[in-house]
């Protein structure tokens, strides 16, 4: 529950940040709402129950091959949370939890309406992407990932509505 709280709070002063220094920019038109907070967890399965403890819906586990991790779902009345374990010896979650052994807040993730024009955009602004093309996400839908060092030091992800 710590765990929680520490995250709910990070992600306040996160978004706080964000909102200050974008209020006059034109990423203020291109984000949409907040689709999900990504866990990165060293044990999916008591992290999954933590939450079915506390009555919320929580999807089965689902394997994505191509990001390298596993995913579960934990949907809530205005958002989700997205719990993220290893899957192969190549996980970019597999990185994060030798540094972070307990797990933690891995990124946070934004609908925009076209991810191929918020790509161009942020690239304009001299934030970087970590892919040059979107990807296919969890939902099925493009993704693709911004710098951390570009963005107070936080992964975020964005995401085709």
């Amino acid at each position: 529950m710590a765990q929680l709280c520490r995250i709910l709070s990070s992600s306040r002063s996160i978004a706080t940040s964000l909102t200050r220094g974008m209020a006059s920019s034109p990423l203020v038109d291109m984000l949409g709402k907040l689709n999900h907070v990504a866990i990165a967890t060293p044990d999916i399965e008591k992290a999954s129950q933590f939450y079915r403890n506390l009555g919320a819906n929580v999807s089965e586990k689902v394997a994505q091959p191509e990001h390298g991790v596993y995913t579960v779902f934990v949907t809530l009345p205005n958002s989700k949370i997205e719990l993220l374990y290893p899957l192969g010896e190549k996980s970019p979650i597999q990185g994060f939890l030798d540094k972070n052994k307990a797990g933690g807040m891995h990124h946070i993730c934004i609908e925009v309406k076209d991810i191929n024009g918020a790509m161009n955009l942020v690239k304009s602004k001299g934030i970087r992407t970590l892919a040059e093309k979107p990807k296919i996400g969890a939902h099925g839908k493009p993704v693709v990932f911004l710098h951390p060092k570009d963005c107070g030091g936080v992964l975020i992800e964005l995401e085709q509505e």
